[in-house]
């Protein structure tokens, strides 16, 4: 059986291809986009003391999603995930930290200090996914492993990232093709015993379908000569373009810790 995926599927095709990426910033090096979404992820995750830095990172990821064109419902619909983890946290958060009462309801207070650190982490959070989604959702997967090879980062978790996306769809196909056969078999999902069985023995097939088909694949690597590692033939190169993304990134993120540097200080 060919292990080549005919196609993507839409659980797990790229966000390069659900998303748009022919804007300027989808013409950025890779190497430069990762570097600067790392940097803006960490960044963003150590600011504590200022509210007006969140807001500004924010900001500039809304516009980063303006400028690279992407599609907002596919935005939206990436946000909406982490979004309704906020919401809890919303509601856990001010029950569970100790600080002056915002608001009552009998004898439940909430504090004032919950709902300001509920609104940090909402404000992190979406600044950050939108930034990830900018910066290296527009990346091809293949693309983005041999630019992290390129950042000298360990050939293993490149491989691992570049096997795990392709191999993905062939087991999703692999699981539908399994479902499709119980189905056939006249099994209906009921909240009984059976049911528990059967879907254990769906799994348990899975996985050592799964484990079969990637002793296929290592042997199928060793005969075309892998070595443990893939030798790139096209290389990436800095053009004129990179230099501006890469000083307005630079600004921004020396912005950001001025920000806050300054919140400290007063």
């Amino acid at each position: 059986m060919n292990d080549t995926p005919r196609d993507w599927s839409p659980v797990f095709r790229p966000a390069c291809q659900v998303l748009g990426s022919s804007s300027l910033i989808g013409r950025v090096d890779p190497r430069a986009r990762i570097v600067t979404a790392v940097g803006f992820s960490v960044v963003v995750a150590l600011l504590v003391n200022h509210f007006p830095a969140l807001a500004v990172a924010l900001a500039v990821a809304v516009l980063g999603v303006v400028f690279a064109r992407l599609s907002p419902p596919a935005v939206l619909h990436r946000l909406a995930v982490f979004n309704l983890f906020v919401l809890l946290l919303v509601v856990v958060l001010p029950l569970s930290t100790e600080g002056p009462p915002l608001l009552a309801l009998g004898p439940i207070d909430f504090s004032q200090e919950g709902f300001l650190l509920a609104a940090q982490i909402a404000l992190k959070g979406n600044a950050i996914i939108l930034a990830l989604m900018v910066l290296l959702g527009t990346i091809e997967v293949t693309v983005l492993g041999h630019a992290l090879s390129h950042l000298r980062v360990p050939d293993k978790l490149a491989h691992l990232l570049l096997f795990t996306v392709r191999y993905l769809d062939v087991l999703h196909r692999e699981y539908l093709r399994l479902a499709a056969a119980i189905k056939v078999r006249g099994f209906r999902p009921r909240m009984d015993r059976h049911t528990y069985r059967t879907y254990g023995y769906l799994v348990g097939m899975l996985l050592v379908r799964s484990f079969d088909r990637s002793e296929r694949i290592v042997a199928a690597m060793k005969c075309r000569g892998f070595r443990g590692r893939f030798y790139l033939l096209d290389h990436f190169a800095f053009s004129r373009r990179d230099v501006p993304f890469c000083i307005v990134s630079g600004v921004v993120l020396l912005g950001l810790i001025l920000l806050e540097v300054l919140a400290v200080v007063q």
